[in-house]
């Protein structure tokens, strides 16, 4: 379970006060305000009240907990907070409340007064459900049910994406590029704004001086633009810190662009890149990123659970990925950012509660709730009927045409070795792999004859990611022999490029005799042998 009390605001509470919290957050320039709910959904704020963010109708400052009155009984389902501070508050019922520091509008309610209670914010917002909100400096983004993105606040460099650099008093919507486009997800830097479309595009506005954008320049964008770097990737989350922006794919890969002066891209140097650079790509696979725009601090969480921090920790400037004892990436901030806020609103959960993807991957290989059994190789794979029928349609239909449902079975498997079906059966519990490129041939073979077409991407990443000098050549045969085109041409190009390395490798000279003089006439052709 998250320890809230690994935040220092959170030591002044007592041990009964800290198991009432089920989400917090921590913010301001000192990591010197909090915001938490409770299970009976009650809102409690304390702390310095700096430009009346705590929102207790006062200018107070104060160490014991408050009560917003105004939000009793509210489901809280996102939470954001500018460096103002300011803070957006949206309820499960679509309701957006704001307050706090207002001196360039950010609050949406067409004032520059500070906002010393939660107000609801509503121009424009009229039949909209608001589902989740980001807050830059003194912007505010919104997005709505229907996938809409609003904006308001400071614009000076573009952030609002009204195509002027005029600040914006009330919630607007962003249209241009995102006019035909369901967003799914936002973020924002300190000057800067970022949308994922539900088809996993990326798009970027505002400011863009140290590349935060990436778009391969750093010209401030008026309006959305698509990172075309990333085109071919579908990108499932965003994360942007002060002036860096981070982005996960659906395949578990790390891109990292825009400022790096601490290390914050994780690169191994401290040089601005202004297009996205896949980070980690020697790791396993990640399924979560943090970042935020109060610091200079990444964080990443791989699929077994380790976390990795880079950039400005507790004042060091960390150039690569540095493996912690966490267990999750909340706790690099509240250990090692400057200031310790909280990148998200924190939910608290119990040790004994799994998602079902997490039950699903725990009860794989299970011999004590299977109801089916593979035998391959001598070795048994415990696995459940009604997952491979709801995952695979070769089981489907092989459940459906000649199966009795009363009997135990065992199925032989004599054409894939036990490695590869396992973790073919594995991948559909839990949409991951964790093979070498030189298994995952055999498991492109698989997915290849199965129709698998998602596991047939994933395959040839994993390939592609493990690729050396001395299996370019076998691979490069593999990926022919499966109809893998895409692939095929990446071997192949690697090939060319270390020629004189891979010619020297027995695999080389081993390799069908078609399959060779096929190769030599082709790089031929590509003017390889030249020399």
């Amino acid at each position: 379970m998250v320890d809230v009390s690994k935040w220092p605001l959170f030591t002044l509470m007592s041990a009964q006060e800290i198991a009432s919290i089920r989400q917090a957050c921590v913010f301001g320039t000192s990591a010197n305000e909090a915001i938490y709910i409770t299970h009976d959904d009650e809102v409690y704020v304390f702390g310095l009240n700096c430009s009346n963010c705590l929102g207790t109708g006062d200018s107070q400052s104060t160490i014991v907990p408050k009560k917003l009155d105004c939000l009793s009984g509210k489901k809280v389902v996102s939470l954001s907070y500018g460096s103002g501070p300011h803070v957006l508050l949206a309820t499960d019922e679509g309701e957006l409340f704001a307050w706090g520091h207002n001196g360039y509008s950010q609050l949406g309610n067409g004032t520059t007064n500070q906002g010393v209670s939660p107000v609801l914010v509503s121009t424009n917002l009229q039949n909209k459900r608001v589902i989740e909100v980001a807050c830059g400096s003194h912007h505010s983004l919104a997005l709505s049910h229907d996938g809409e993105v609003f904006a308001w606040g400071y614009n000076n460099c573009g952030q609002v994406g009204s195509g002027s650099t005029a600040n914006q008093p009330t919630p607007r919507k962003v249209s241009n590029c995102l006019q035909n486009k369901a967003v799914v997800s936002i973020a924002c830097g300190q000057t800067s704004s970022m949308a994922v479309s539900d088809n996993g595009e990326v798009y970027g506005w505002g400011y863009n001086g140290n590349g935060q954008l990436g778009l391969g320049n750093n010209g401030n964008q008026l309006t959305p633009c698509r990172l075309a770097a990333l085109q071919g990737l579908c990108v499932l989350q965003i994360a942007s810190g002060y002036a860096h922006s981070l982005a996960l794919t659906d395949e578990g890969l790390l891109y990292a662009w825009g400022a790096n002066t601490y290390g914050q891209l994780g690169t191994g140097n401290k040089s601005n890149q202004m297009s996205p650079v896949q980070v980690m790509a020697e790791k396993e696979r990640i399924v979560e990123i943090a970042a935020c725009h109060s610091t200079h601090t990444s964080a990443a969480k791989t699929q077994s659970g380790q976390v990795y921090m880079w950039g400005q920790c507790r004042g060091q400037s960390i150039v690569l990925p540095h493996l912690t004892h966490f267990s999750c990436t909340d706790d690099v901030f509240a250990c090692f950012a400057t200031p310790s806020v909280m990148w998200r609103l924190l939910s608290v959960e119990h040790d004994d509660f799994l998602t079902v993807a997490q039950s699903l991957k725990k009860e794989f290989d299970s011999p004590e709730t299977s109801d089916l059994k593979f035998s391959v190789d001598g070795k048994f794979i415990h696995v459940h009927k009604a997952v491979l029928k709801i995952r695979c349609e070769h089981f489907r239909s092989m459940f459906q045409s000649h199966w009795n449902e009363d009997m135990k079975e065992v199925i032989e498997i004599d054409q894939f070795s036990y490695p590869v079906y396992r973790s073919f059966l594995e991948f559909l519990y839990t949409d991951t792999v964790d093979l070498p490129p030189e298994d995952a041939i055999g498991l492109l073979d698989l997915a290849t004859s199965y129709c698998e077409n998602r596991l047939k991407r994933l395959c040839q990443h994993i390939i592609k990611r493990g690729i050396t000098v001395e299996n370019a050549f076998s691979l490069l045969s593999a990926a022919v022999r499966y109809d893998a085109e895409d692939l095929e041409e990446f071997c192949f190009k690697f090939c060319v490029n270390h020629l004189t390395e891979v010619t020297q490798t027995a695999a080389f000279w081993q390799i069908d005799g078609n399959m060779l003089k096929e190769f030599i006439c082709r790089a031929s052709r590509c003017g390889a042998f030249k020399n």
